[in-house]
């Protein structure tokens, strides 16, 4: 089975860090994304990226990756966000489907919502549907999960770490292994 990680924006996407500029989102998506591949190769699977290290990767160009590969599920990594300023008290773990997706998509959000959840123990902010381009322009099922809130000091100390990291990736490993494509 091919499976497309996206570790959503790039390194040097204006705006998408933490308030104290101590991270940046990218390095939590891409530290997930490295190991997720890891752990799905492991298994045998065929990992590809949509992104790249050194570069921020157009939208319209990772989709049109996506589509070519042939993938058989697309999981988008990301950090999320809330507010203009500091620091503020949203947090928790979200996954997002495209509001046209298949059962099968749903389905397969959900598993992935509530594994991220178990793993994390962080507040379950529930599988939501929003019109993303990595949702809606990709021919493949595909989830876009945020894993908890730069904008949270609690949350953004939790996706600096590598254990965070690391139970992120699980969460999101298992539930593409129990899922049925």
């Amino acid at each position: 089975m091919k499976i497309l990680i996206d570790a959503g924006h790039g390194p040097a996407t204006y705006g998408k860090r933490t308030p104290d500029g101590r991270m940046r989102e990218f390095h939590f998506n891409a530290a997930v994304a490295e190991e997720v591949k890891k752990r799905l190769a492991a298994e045998g699977y065929t990992v590809l990226f949509s992104h790249q290290a050194d570069r921020d990767v157009p939208l319209v160009e990772r989709t049109r990756f996506a589509n070519r590969t042939g993938a058989d599920l697309l999981v988008s990594i990301h950090a999320n966000a809330a507010g203009t300023g500091g620091y503020n008290a949203a947090e928790g773990i979200e996954c997002f489907v495209y509001p046209a997706a298949p059962a099968r998509t749903r389905k397969f959000g959900e598993l992935l919502q509530n594994s991220l959840v178990v793993s994390t123990r962080r507040k379950n902010r529930g599988l939501k549907t929003a019109d993303f381009a990595m949702l809606r322009d990709t021919s493949m099922p595909a989830v876009l999960v945020e894993c908890g809130f730069m904008t949270n000091k609690q949350e953004a100390a939790l996706l600096q770490s590598t254990e965070y990291r690391k139970r992120c990736a699980r969460a999101i490993t298992f539930a593409i292994t129990c899922m049925e494509i």
